[in-house]
């Protein structure tokens, strides 16, 4: 049974409403003779001459009154539907149309019956506040808006639906008076100014009235329709790896793709608009050629080749182009499709991979020669066994460059002569260095070079020290035995402790060790104790020199620094980074790469590398115009301010100054390596850290596939020195994975941290909406974010090929099964959702 047209009844007007789809009454003649409906004041009646009503409260809560009507073109709309766009089939839904008039009158009524028997749904609205708010509720296709009066504002009204989102896609029409001279003709200026796409002459015939409906739906309200599918057109072309790029028949570019944006180097602003031949070009391309080409395309036929493009940065890349030309109007040429695909020939790097191809290697991944069985984690999330293969790893999700150079590297050394293969050793050595642009300045030894040395030393390293790893010789042995007479307080300040603390810091080296725990029966200040239990168990104060006061002072002022009404950000994280820290440096393995430098250094980054944090990201900061943005230029805003502040609060003062009497060279290596390690945490360098980390330890054994730290002269060899270069990449790599260890912690631990961040990233989009800055994260909502879903994708995202690798390096079981459990139980909850949702759904469909 259909349901006919509404009537709403509100404070500020009435808004007639017909929902139904179908209708099985007759259609009348006139709605204002037929259907006549009689509306009192509050308190009063609704009388209906023509069919009984029927009442029901809307969402705003006014009464609704539905009666039965009839639909007289059901056969006339069912071949509208189907609307054919190039290749696109679109099914065009039934148009939606919006009266707006200051009063009813035979006009209002004629068009709402010609709507009525056109079978369109028609919303009329009697003021400019209703008509907005229906709009924004029902994106009507066709809005007619009554500019005959002068008491009634159309101009402002559809002003203001063209600021709203999306309202290209309507057509607005002005009905306007019905002149009785020439000279009274209105002119459509003022209308199209506006934003009207066209006007009606006033009539109120109701056939005239459904003829410029019918005419409207089949013209420019279908080909508004068909310019809404093309967004999607675009969305695909947007995200495709391809370089798209248009030009007109006068070969003027008139749209790039990001991915064109991306590869050429220049923005869509410095292109669109312009010739071809104003924008630089390569010289490789001879004239010959491109005339053969032109002649071709402006025959209607499409050509493909290889030419030359040249990058903003000067560098000319051969590439794979199909060109296909678009015949318009007229029979012409009136566009140019360029189609290039993701791939590069830059030198004679074609010639290495045609060889690799000829050799019957067609996919790179076949280069890496594993066992893997082809699961992942983002795609099994439950199948996180401990894998042997380094396949895993060498297949991430997001694979760097630098990871496929190394890769094509490894399969050309197959069938490679052996003075071949050791030239690519070196090349590979070269490329697994932590500093790929930064020339190794101590290896200029001549006394006659000693100026150059000192000058470009100078100005390429943060200070002087930086080309020194640490004293040695008798100078590193006076200082040993100099803070080996230093007072040892090891364990003084844990003996005065309550027991209740004192009891939980005894299992403060597993890593189920509950750090929630302490920061209750601390109430709310855990970085102090577990501080002075961890750095006394690594002889901390022993290697500073200071004594324990002076370390108990420090971890005082540091832990007053954090934030304690942030949800995450506080002295708790601060404390959790640590005690991860402190149980990755335990590890056999690390143990053998690090000395007690690398590990006071990794101990003290922890636990200042947010110290200060706000509560808000560096891009809220950054939109903000924040202080901190500013001085630091946009660029690792709060990272920047975390390492300086650290060393301002600790300097500061000398009770709580724990590098007072440290020898200078050696402060000042510390203070860059802690700095160093702190920067690390930015997530924006995420995948550079990762990648480097594992392109330098991480080597795949080309006989049976099997994961293997890398004895490679450019890797390490654990049973030897560890150059400082890949010391810098352990540690960062160390504090990276502590800093977002949260999903790999106990169940119990790593819930509670979840719903804490979220607590965080609310607050901060609630700040954004109301202080009207750019939402940076959107899906943070408080009503509407899914906290399972947000968790899953950050470790499918994250977390899976960062603790692959890492534990690859230390061996680290235990931690995956945590991360295992917690993925399972986060899919397990998003599940849950899924089906509340569904539940919810259909209990208001019924």
């Amino acid at each position: 049974m259909g349901c006919a047209p509404s009537i709403t009844v509100s404070q500020s007007g009435v808004v007639y409403c017909r929902e139904s789809e179908e209708s099985n009454s007759p259609p009348s003649a006139s709605f204002s003779q037929q259907n006549q409906v009689t509306i009192k004041s509050a308190g009063g009646t609704l009388e209906s001459t023509a069919h009984p009503l029927q009442f029901c409260k809307d969402r705003r809560g006014t009464l609704e009154a539905e009666t039965q009507t009839s639909q007289s073109t059901e056969n006339m709309k069912a071949d509208m539907n189907e609307v054919d766009f190039g290749p696109m089939k679109l099914t065009q839904p039934r148009m939606q149309i919006l009266l707006v008039f200051s009063k009813e009158d035979s006009q209002s009524d004629a068009l709402w019956w010609a709507a009525e028997k056109g079978g369109y749904k028609c919303h009329m609205a009697l003021n400019q506040v209703d008509a907005l708010e229906c709009y924004l509720e029902k994106r009507h296709e066709l809005i007619i808006v009554d500019h005959r009066h002068k008491s009634f504002d159309a101009l402002a009204l559809c002003r203001s639906v063209r600021a709203t989102k999306d309202s290209e896609h309507s057509v607005i029409l002005a009905v306007v008076k019905k002149s009785n001279t020439d000279r009274d003709e209105i002119s459509v200026g003022s209308l199209l100014s506006a934003g009207f796409n066209r006007r009606f002459v006033e009539n109120t015939n109701t056939g005239t009235c459904l003829n410029e409906l019918l005419q409207l739906e089949h013209g420019d309200v279908k080909n508004h329709f068909r310019l809404r599918a093309a967004a999607a057109l675009f969305t695909a072309l947007e995200n495709t790896s391809d370089r798209v790029h248009i030009t007109d028949e006068h070969h003027t570019v008139q749209y790039v793709n990001s991915a064109y944006e991306h590869y050429i180097g220049f923005s869509s602003e410095e292109l669109l608009g312009k010739e071809i031949s104003d924008i630089p070009q390569s010289d490789k391309n001879k004239t010959e050629q491109l005339d053969t080409i032109y002649s071709q395309l402006k025959k209607g036929k499409s050509w493909e080749g290889t030419m030359y493009s040249k990058k903003k940065s000067g560098e000319n890349i051969a590439q794979q182009v199909h060109i296909t030309p678009e015949v318009g109007y007229g029979g012409k040429v009136r566009q140019l499709v360029y189609v290039s695909k993701n791939q590069e020939y830059k030198d004679g790097l074609c010639a290495t991979y045609d060889i690799l191809r000829g050799g019957g290697i067609s996919d790179l991944r076949t280069f890496q020669k594993t066992g893997y069985d082809g699961c992942s984690l983002a795609s099994e999330p439950g199948n996180l066994t401990r894998r042997q293969s380094i396949a895993r790893i060498h297949s991430m999700m997001i694979e760097a460059p630098i990871t496929k150079v190394i890769n094509i590297i490894n399969a050309a050394q197959e069938n490679s002569p052996v003075t071949v293969v050791q030239a690519l050793d070196k090349v590979l050595e070269i490329l697994r260095s932590s500093e790929l642009y930064a020339p190794p300045l101590n290896s200029q030894g001549h006394e006659e070079n000693q100026m150059t040395t000192d000058l470009v030393g100078g100005l390429m390293t943060h200070s002087g020290f930086a080309l020194r790893r640490k004293m040695s010789g008798p100078e590193a042995t006076i200082t040993r035995v100099i803070s080996s007479l230093m007072p040892n307080n090891s364990g003084t300040y844990i003996s005065q402790v309550p027991p209740e603390i004192k009891q939980l810091l005894l299992t403060d080296e597993l890593w189920d060790f509950d750090i929630l725990a302490l920061e209750r029966i601390t109430l709310h200040r855990p970085l102090v104790n577990l501080g002075m239990s961890i750095f006394s168990r690594f002889s901390v104060c022993s290697y500073l020199n200071c004594s324990e006061t002076v370390l108990r002072n420090w971890l005082q002022v540091i832990e007053a620094n954090y934030h304690s009404s942030n949800p995450y950000h506080n002295s708790t994280h601060a404390a959790d980074v640590l005690h991860t820290t402190a149980y990755f440096l335990s590890k056999d393995k690390l143990k053998q790469c690090f000395d007690t430098y690398d590990q006071v250094a990794s101990l003290i980054a922890a636990t200042v590398h947010d110290v200060d944090h706000p509560g808000r990201t560096n891009s809220f900061l950054c939109n903000a115009g924040s202080e901190l943005a500013i001085l630091y230029n946009d660029t690792a805003v709060l990272e920047s301010h975390h390492a300086a502040l650290a060393f301002q609060v600790t300097t500061k003062e000398d009770k709580c100054n724990i590098f007072k009497n440290m020898d200078q060279d050696e402060y000042r290596m510390l203070r860059q390596t802690i700095i160093d390690m702190v920067l690390a945490t930015e997530m924006t360098k995420h995948f550079e850290h990762l990648n480097k980390f594992t392109t330098s330890f991480i080597k795949t054994n080309a006989e049976d596939g099997m994961s293997v730290i890398s004895g490679s002269p450019g890797g390490i060899s654990l049973s030897s020195n560890v150059a400082p270069e890949n010391r810098t990449l352990i540690r960062r790599m160390l504090i990276k994975c502590a800093d977002v260890a949260n999903p790999t912690k106990p169940q119990d631990l790593c819930v509670a941290w979840a719903d804490r961040i979220a607590e965080e990233y609310f607050s901060q989009t609630e700040e954004e909406k109301r202080r009207g800055l750019p939402v940076v994260m959107p899906v943070f909502d408080r009503v509407t974010c899914s906290i399972p879903k947000s968790q899953m994708s950050f470790i499918e995202y994250f977390i899976n090929d960062m603790f692959d690798v890492w534990d690859e390096f230390i061996d680290c079981p235990e931690v995956i099964v945590h991360l295992q459990n917690n993925y399972r139980y986060w899919k397990e909850e998003e599940a849950k959702e899924q089906e509340k949702k569904l539940e919810k759904s259909e209990s208001e469909d019924n």
